[in-house]
This record gives C-alpha cells, structure tokens and sequence, in this order.
C-alpha cells in the first residue's frame, strides 16, 4: 500500500527515520558504556520493538502495564518507576523487572518484605533541587512542592540496606548542557552515597538525536561518571527514540469562514495530539509556513464539539481545498500513547512505512475500541 491510498486519520511510524536514531543511539552506548531504555511512556508502539532491541538495552516504564509490555514484546531488561504501588502491583513487578526505583523511602520499605526476597535491583528517586527548564513548568519535577523524587532534607541513609541504584530524573526535551549541570547539583548532594552503589539512572528528556545535541558531552560526562563511581549508568530517553519518526495525515473535511478561513480536519489535536493543547505547542506542517509567512493562511481545527480543539495556524503557497490531505509531523511521540475517543473520535489507524516507502496497517480501531473502554 502506498501512502496515498492510507485510511485517515493515521498515525505513520517511518522506518528509515526510526532506524537513524537508534544507530546514533547505539553509537552513544558503544562509545560510553551507558544503557539505554526506551521511555514507553512517549512512545510504545510494540509493532516496532523487534527493531529497537537490535539496537539498545531494554524498556523502562511508568507502572505496571508499561513495564508488562516491556517485559513480554521487548525481551531485554526492564525498569519501572512510579510514584506508588500497590501490594499487587510489587508482587508482579518483582517477578517481570530487573530494576524497580520507589519514589520516597516510606514506599521503599512499605514493599519491603516482597522486594527483598525478590531477584530484583532496587533504587531511590532522589529531588537534586536543580531546575534547568524554561517555559515548561509542568514538566519540571523540582520545581518547588515537587512529588517526584527525595530532596536531600529527608534522605534517609539509614534505609539504604538493599538498595543498588540511584534515580534521578529532571530534563524535558534538554541538550547535555543541562543534564552536565544538574549532575553537578545532584553529585554535591548525594555523590557521596554512589560508591556504595551498583548503578545511576539519569532519567529521560535527553534530546540525544536532536541535530544540534551534544553527544560529546553527554559521552565524556557517562565515562567520567562510571570512572570515578564504578556505577553502572542507564538513560531513559523516550523522545529521541523516535523524534522525527512519524506522521499524523489527516483529510480537510469542510472549511468554515468567520473572519478567518477554519480547516474542519478529520483529525483532533484534543483526541488525537493531546500535547499541542497540554505543552503547548504548533506541531509541524508539511509544506506549510507560519501565519502570513505564505499567501493563503488557514486555521486547522477539528471535528469535536471542543471549540478550542485547535492545532495551529498555518499558510499555504496554494488554497487549500476540501479533500485535501495534510500531514503533521514529529507524531510518533506522546501521541498514540496519549490518543482518546472524546466525543467518540475514532483513534487513527497505526502504519509502518517501510524503508521502500511500502505502508503496512498493523492496527485498525472501530466502534468496539471506543465502547469497550466505557460500561
């Protein structure tokens, strides 16, 4: 099937891109010695899984059905951190993970007596206090009245028995700048507990295959980690596993004009891109510039009743027509993991393009998607 003759809306993963980021990536494992997870909280298309397992170590995930779905599509190590379990949920986390992190020491030893007796490696999330966001406070887990993670006033070092590994994480879509900065805030607080420590994981947010990161940095930074600490050092980027590696095509289904001209799509940034709305942001447009940058401009907007179900504004070297097809891009992440059925949207269809440009449907929804998620 060729890309023209696609059902839409439809999520499209492009092989070829996919597979350029998982060579850089592997390329900063050899190079380092660091293990990278795949975060499958941005990104959990399992279809795919085979492919990356070729190229990094394992999946790391939010709680329980993330890391079932590491555990049973990946094959490699697989790491959870949550904020809290359940007694259930650790028993079988115990029994499927090779790495567990606990957010406060008060979860630590309330699972205590499952996870020690387990063959499992535990560790602490640990706060270093250290904001380098800018414009996304909502992402930054130091901010001030942070969940996420233990400040150094109620490290408990008297707790560490068993405990192998420290966790932080702190980047949102970050260069090595500023992971190299908020090492050296958490080193001064907690470096002095790392020697008793089997391993450190560095979270996620790291930008690896942005074209302007620095991998140079991110690699001397692992090296001199491992160096001096003897620590194993895991990465847990979901972003860069597939930035720029997939698509959202979606039909112009009517064009409404109040002062300006609205594109109705068949595609929703509330249902279908849930990060333009929550960041937010302007997702990228094939062959379309900023408004006003080119003749014709249009506001893209949806179906749903939702009047501020709205992605962006755009201008077109030609008017725009009903029927024409439009392709966002950079819609492989945070997008099929965070899709709904509002307003009884149907979830785009899941397709892989393959390197000969050859598309392949590995997954369809209809009606009994959206009823059975309801009672």
């Amino acid at each position: 099937m060729r890309r023209a003759e696609l059902p839409t809306p439809c999520y499209i993963v492009d092989i070829a891109k996919l597979r350029s980021n998982l060579e850089l990536l592997q390329q900063v494992e050899r190079a380092s010695g660091c293990h990278i997870l795949l975060a499958q909280k941005a990104f959990s298309c399992f279809a795919v899984y085979p492919m990356i397992a070729e190229y990094i170590s394992g999946t790391t995930a939010s709680g329980l059905y993330e890391a079932k779905l590491g555990y049973e599509q990946f094959g490699k190590e697989t790491h959870v951190f949550s904020p809290a379990y359940t007694v259930d949920e650790m028993t079988t986390l115990c029994k499927i993970c090779d790495h567990i992190s606990f957010n406060s020491f008060r979860q630590l030893e309330a699972h205590r007596a499952i996870w020690e007796n387990a063959n499992v490696s535990v560790g602490i999330r640990v706060n270093p206090e250290c904001s380098t966001q800018g414009d996304h406070a909502i992402y930054d887990p130091c901010a001030s009245g942070s969940r996420l993670g233990v400040p150094l006033k109620h490290f408990r070092p008297d707790l560490l028995s068993g405990v192998e590994g420290l966790h932080f994480h702190t980047l949102c879509e970050q260069n090595a700048d500023a992971l190299i900065t908020t090492f050296a805030a958490f080193e001064k607080k907690f470096g002095q507990y790392l020697p008793r420590m089997k391993w450190l994981n560095l979270g996620g947010g790291h930008h690896i295959t942005r074209e302007d990161y620095d991998v140079d940095g991110l690699v001397q930074l692992i090296r001199r980690i491992r160096a001096q600490y003897g620590v194993a050092v895991y990465l847990e980027p979901g972003e860069a596993i597939a930035l720029s590696a997939g698509y959202l095509d979606t039909t112009v289904m009517d064009i409404v004009e109040n002062d300006i001209s609205v594109l109705i799509l068949d595609a929703s940034a509330a249902c279908h891109m849930p990060d333009v709305l929550e960041m937010p942001y302007r997702p990228p447009l094939q062959n379309a510039g900023k408004w006003g940058e080119k003749p014709y401009a249009y506001r893209l907007s949806s179906r749903t009743c939702l009047a501020g179900d709205v992605i962006g504004d755009y201008s077109f070297d030609h008017p725009v027509q009903i029927g024409d097809r439009l392709t966002f891009e950079d819609m492989a992440i945070y997008s099929m993991v965070k899709n709904n059925t509002f307003n009884g949207m149907p979830l785009p269809a899941i397709v892989l393009q393959h390197e000969n440009g050859n598309c392949e449907i590995v997954k369809e929804f209809d009606y009994e998607d959206f009823k059975d998620r309801l009672s």
